[in-house]
């Protein structure tokens, strides 16, 4: 059986357990918290030596670090995936925006906001990550203005991907509102099957 190593509240662990839960796979689940350094244990940094979650542990024992593989790797042969071709590549486009300019600046913010004190250093770290947020956003945003999904024409790991940080910017203070286009495709994404929230309180 799979085994996910994973944070609760890590947005890169909720893609990959939104995938799974999709797809109707089983999975062991091992938590572990970040903020007590049990990534940064021998026994963790021998699975995977960049010392972060997720780490998925496959089958025959082997591990497959970074989540965006994670969901390469899993959703091969399903209707998340395209064959290949141009449709392929655009799900490729997007994830590598999601991890570039996208993920940064958001689950940054969100981070900060989240488990710092607000002192007036971890208050300027928010703020420069607030305009490159925007950016991000803005791009997401015009995208979804004439289509319901970012490649392909369905619903995709693509989607998948850029979906956890996504929905809770709010909490990174990014105000959604501004966005109708991303929160309709927001809503899209969870009324599909298997959908679940991140965390209990979302």
């Amino acid at each position: 059986m799979l085994t996910l190593y994973d944070y609760l509240d890590s947005g890169n662990g909720y893609k990959v357990r939104l995938l799974l839960a999709h797809l109707g796979r089983d999975y062991t689940l091992v938590e572990k918290d970040i903020m007590a350094g049990e990534t940064r244990t021998p026994d963790y940094l021998a699975m995977n030596p960049n010392g972060k979650i997720p780490l998925l542990q496959l089958e025959d024992g082997s591990t497959l670090a970074e989540s965006n593989a994670m969901l390469n790797y899993l959703a091969e042969g399903t209707p998340y995936l395209p064959d290949g071709g141009v449709d392929r590549a655009r799900v490729l486009q997007w994830m590598f925006f999601e991890q570039h300019s996208h993920e940064p600046p958001l689950a940054g913010a969100r981070f900060r906001m989240r488990h710092f004190e607000q002192t007036e250093q971890i208050k300027a770290e928010i703020e420069a990550r607030r305009a490159p947020g925007e950016a991000a956003l803005g791009v997401m945003e015009g995208e979804l203005a004439t289509r319901d999904w970012f490649a392909a024409g369905r619903y995709t790991i693509a989607d998948i991907a850029l979906y956890p940080y996504t929905h809770v910017a709010d909490q990174g203070g990014f105000d959604l509102t501004k966005y109708p286009a991303i929160g309709r495709w927001l809503d899209r994404i969870e009324a599909q099957p298997g959908w679940f929230p991140m965390l209990a309180e979302d």
